[in-house]
């Protein structure tokens, strides 16, 4: 069930040390992509009990599963994104390629499963996401510093009307 996102304090407690590989995670994602945040919470005694989906447009990005202590951040690599991660692999450390490698084929791709308890992964995991689908935020091209994330508090509007403004 789709629910509104727990607060960052609950996360952070959940997630011990794994939270700053969270919020560097969630920061990237947030920076770069438009996406829709559908926070899923499953049965108190069920494992999978809390769950942050980043999707737009019936596509999913990620999904990280919070567990006690870390997250599993999954993406799912499609046939066309295979062949992409095939291409670039000598850019992925060696752990993410044996995961690659042991991960079994289903018929709608290979699930990635990252068990994030530091924040060794992280940039692979950041290297992957543009496979899946490419960066669809605007970053304002004078300086990344002043941009921010332009979407908190603003209307589409307001932020268009921003970036008029300063040309």
């Amino acid at each position: 069930m789709d629910r509104p996102t727990k607060p960052y304090a609950e996360v952070k407690a959940m997630l011990g040390s794994a939270s700053v590989a969270w919020e560097k995670l969630t920061g990237h994602i947030r920076f770069f992509y438009i996406m829709d945040e559908l926070w899923a919470e499953g049965k108190p005694t069920h494992k999978h009990r809390n769950n942050l989906l980043f999707k737009r447009g019936g596509k999913t990005l990620t999904t990280l599963c919070i567990r006690e202590g870390y997250f599993i951040a999954c993406v799912v690599l499609g046939k066309k994104e295979r062949e992409q991660f095939e291409a670039q692999r000598e850019n992925f450390s060696e752990a993410v390629c044996k995961l690659y490698d042991e991960t079994h084929t289903y018929h709608d791709g290979k699930w990635l499963g990252f068990e994030v308890r530091d924040e060794s992964l992280i940039d692979d995991i950041i290297r992957l996401l543009p496979i899946k689908r490419k960066p669809n935020r605007k970053i304002l091209p004078d300086s990344l510093e002043k941009c921010g994330r332009l979407d908190i508090g603003l209307s589409n509007e307001d932020i268009t009307t921003f970036i008029i403004g300063q040309r």
